[in-house]
């Protein structure tokens, strides 16, 4: 076979290869993933082992497939709403790209090899909590609450949190205060940082017929809402140097980082525009991921 009719045969293949990628949301799935390791290092006194550093490898890994099989999963029951939507119309299940029974069945062995990975070679704990997580998301928030109630991200927004605390256990085989912390954390961050991407994309939502906030609400309310929510969060990313997880460093870079969230809140409440509904957006990536970054700095330096 001539290196012409090779590519030719492995063209096709790569494309359906990067088409099932695509299911698992990398970008979500990276930050879920991240999260996670941070769970992983904070629950780690010191600088980790070798030993320490393949557990994590291990369960990144596990919990990397499992969110890839929820993303899947989603992107199965929710083919007929992304179609609708030109934030998700690209989406392959939406394009009729791939059939609903090889997404499932993609979904499945994904959820499956996670799990088994988790099980055997981190500890249960971790399984059963990922796995708990992959129902609360594929399930309860995307078959049940997404579809019935503007509180969709609000009630879902549990299987969001989890990530460090399934880093946590990971490590430490158990659910301390501390890992507690960091979901209290992440469960008040996702509805502004959901909501103010719902306001800029608020004629997609109805046109799909989800009822978002925005929708239901109007969005005026949906702005209100979302500064209360990081007055809330403010409170909340001090819980740290409260509970003496973490020292003045991570204080200052809580504060600072969450008197901007704050503020632009504030602003959007105030006088709104779609863009500085975006820049709000924008902001909320940056301060959870900085926010996680002080904390492991804190961790290993002061």
């Amino acid at each position: 076979m001539s290196a012409v009719e090779q590519e030719a045969v492995a063209a096709p293949l790569v494309a359906k290869a990067r088409q099932f990628y695509a299911l698992t949301k990398p970008r979500v799935v990276q930050l879920i993933v991240f999260c996670a390791v941070i769970g992983m290092a904070l629950a780690i006194p010191g600088l980790p082992t070798l030993a320490d550093l393949q557990q994590g490898v291990l369960a990144a890994a596990g919990i990397w497939l499992v969110a890839g099989a929820a993303a899947a999963f989603n992107c199965l029951v929710e083919k007929g709403i992304d179609a609708k939507m030109r934030r998700t119309s690209w989406r392959p299940t939406a394009r009729g790209e791939l059939g609903d029974g090889e997404t499932l069945v993609f979904a499945a062995l994904l959820c499956a090899l996670g799990s088994w990975l988790l099980y055997v070679w981190v500890n249960p704990l971790t399984m059963w909590l990922t796995f708990a997580t992959f129902v609360g998301y594929a399930i309860v928030y995307t078959v049940v609450l997404k579809p019935l109630t503007p509180q969709n991200i609000v009630i879902g927004g549990a299987s969001g949190a989890m990530p460090p605390v399934l880093g946590w256990t990971a490590m430490t085989g158990e659910v301390g205060p501390q890992a507690l912390i960091l979901f209290l954390i992440i469960f008040l961050w996702t509805p502004p940082h959901f909501w103010a991407l719902a306001l800029y994309r608020v004629e997609d939502y109805r046109k799909s017929g989800l009822p978002m906030l925005p929708v239901t609400h109007g969005n005026e309310f949906t702005r209100l809402q979302i500064f209360l929510y990081t007055l809330v969060l403010f409170a909340a990313c001090l819980m740290p140097f409260a509970s003496g997880m973490s020292s003045w460093f991570y204080l200052a870079a809580a504060a600072a980082l969450s008197a901007g969230f704050c503020w632009y809140g504030f602003r959007l409440w105030r006088e709104y525009s779609d863009a500085l509904a975006r820049k709000t957006f924008r902001y909320s990536l940056i301060h959870l991921s900085l926010l996680f970054a002080a904390l492991l700095i804190d961790h290993y330096l002061f």
